[in-house]
């Protein structure tokens, strides 16, 4: 999971990209819950590998991981899919599996992951063969009908831009109608930009399925307590002096969780969208283990290191993109730690569960005829 963007807008105006998760090693050691929320669809993705349509030929076949960050919590799906799918075809027929993310993703932790993981997919496979592409997926990524099944988990709840500034937040579900109208305009928008994109790129019978973060009648998120208190410790480090009142102003984090209705909508006049269709939709709510750890250990600073390290992995690189540039990367590095640091010691009086719902979409495209 990544933040997308395809745009290069200046930093700390609308627009602004947003930045990869946290490299070396930083994001797959604080990803539980995106690892959780994956987990999941992993029936689902089992289920598309039965379905899809493979010719007698020998051609390679293709899967796609959309928004892989650094490779560990995509280590279960690729297996899983490769399982049933050996199953179907042998050990000798080549599969193909294409992890993408954007151009400044660590892709070098991703390969290691591959190369050392005890869970690695590539353990006990001689015929798989894994690359990395560095592009946003609100574009092209692969040919056409190229694509036999493709995965995304959690990453396309990241916009490909930020349309407007978040007054005294962060984060526009914590902000004005005006601003949550603005981001759920743009994240239609990205929506039926990444759906017509991988309807492009699956071959006729493919599959896609998709793992997201979700709203669910119009309840605010789990991690919203976990939002607010960061917020909290942005102003500290302004009254501190670590960052400026500008750089302030101009953070924001391009995510945007969407609601069952938003999700289906490209597909509300006549049930296609680009020859997809939606073989499945529904919502579960995430096992939050860190919580469940507290409960059986009754220890609130581990619980708030935790959850501060969680947000630094996958948020703060994006809060970070609004300093300004002529800033020396040791002061970079300052941030985000002070920001960690200063999030963990205020979550040690907010010991709350996460309770996240994800939402999972499989769309198929037409098959042959």
């Amino acid at each position: 999971m990544s933040a997308q963007s395809n745009l290069q807008d200046k930093p700390g105006e609308p627009g602004l990209s947003s930045a990869p998760m946290e490299g070396k090693g930083f994001y797959n050691h604080h990803s539980a819950i995106p690892a959780a929320g994956g987990t999941l669809a992993l029936p689902l993705l089992e289920q598309a590998a039965k379905r899809i349509e493979l010719d007698a030929g020998g051609r390679p076949i293709v899967l796609a991981d959309y928004g892989s960050s650094e490779g560990e919590n995509s280590l279960a799906p690729m297996r899983a899919a490769i399982a049933v799918l050996r199953a179907r075809v042998g050990h000798e027929r080549p599969i193909f599996v294409y992890h993408t993310d954007l151009p400044d993703n660590d892709f070098s932790s991703l390969f290691r992951v591959l190369h050392s993981h005890p869970g690695s997919y590539l353990r006990d496979e001689q015929n798989v063969f894994p690359s990395v592409v560095g592009r946003s997926f609100y574009q092209h990524i692969l040919p056409p009908n190229h694509v036999d099944i493709a995965w995304s988990s959690y990453a396309a709840i990241w916009l490909s831009r930020i349309p407007c500034r978040i007054a005294d937040h962060f984060f526009a579900l914590r902000s004005t109608n005006a601003v949550r109208t603005e981001f759920a305009r743009q994240a239609a928008t990205d929506w039926e930009a990444f759906l017509s994109f991988r309807a492009t790129e699956l071959r006729p019978s493919g599959r896609l399925v998709v793992v997201l973060p979700a709203l669910v009648e119009n309840k605010l998120p789990g991690f919203v307590t976990l939002m607010d208190q960061a917020n909290v410790v942005l102003s500290d480090l302004v009254a501190r002096k670590i960052v400026s009142t500008q750089e302030r102003d101009q953070m924001g984090v391009a995510i945007y969780p969407r609601s069952e209705s938003e999700l289906l909508a490209p597909f509300s006049s006549d049930g296609h969208y680009h020859g997809l269709t939606v073989e499945h939709c529904a919502t579960f709510p995430v096992p939050d283990t860190v919580w469940e750890e507290y409960v059986r250990d009754n220890d609130p600073e581990t619980l708030a290191k935790k959850r501060a390290g969680f947000f630094r992995a996958i948020f703060a690189p994006s809060l970070a993109q609004a300093l300004n540039p002529h800033r020396h990367p040791e002061e970079r590095l300052a941030f985000l730690a002070a920001l960690e640091d200063g999030l963990g010691a205020r979550m040690v009086d907010y010991p709350v569960p996460a309770d996240n719902v994800v939402r999972t979409i499989v769309l198929a495209k037409q098959a042959s005829e």
